[in-house]
């Protein structure tokens, strides 16, 4: 299926770098920031593309493309913000409350 001739399939590596221009392609010259871009690229959101790539070197790829799954489906304009609040709903950052309790629990010690 493709949409504005590009396709949604993902690409492989090889594919990525056979079309890779250095001249145009700024922002690519390794693996993990081409997915970046393909994420950046899939949710309409190439203005936070450097978000996605640090994402994607940092993030467990299959964490990445399950939030990525939930939101291509999803009719709704800010893509990026869906993509995050999913992120956030699969556990990718630890919750607020769990860190404030540990601040709580430690207290100073009396002298």
């Amino acid at each position: 299926m493709k949409k504005n001739g590009k396709s949604s399939a993902m690409q492989s590596v090889g594919d990525i770098l056979t079309k890779f221009n250095p001249l145009e392609d700024k922002y690519i010259s390794r693996e993990f920031q081409a997915y970046g871009y393909y994420l950046a690229e899939s949710l309409n959101d190439l203005k936070h593309r450097g978000i996605y790539m640090k994402l994607a070197k940092t993030m467990p790829r299959a964490l990445l493309e399950k939030a990525l799954s939930y939101v291509k489906d999803a009719k709704v304009k800010r893509k990026g913000a869906l993509f995050m609040w999913k992120l956030k709903e699969l556990g990718a950052w630890p919750k607020k409350e769990k860190v404030e309790q540990k601040r709580k629990k430690m207290k100073d010690i009396p002298f």
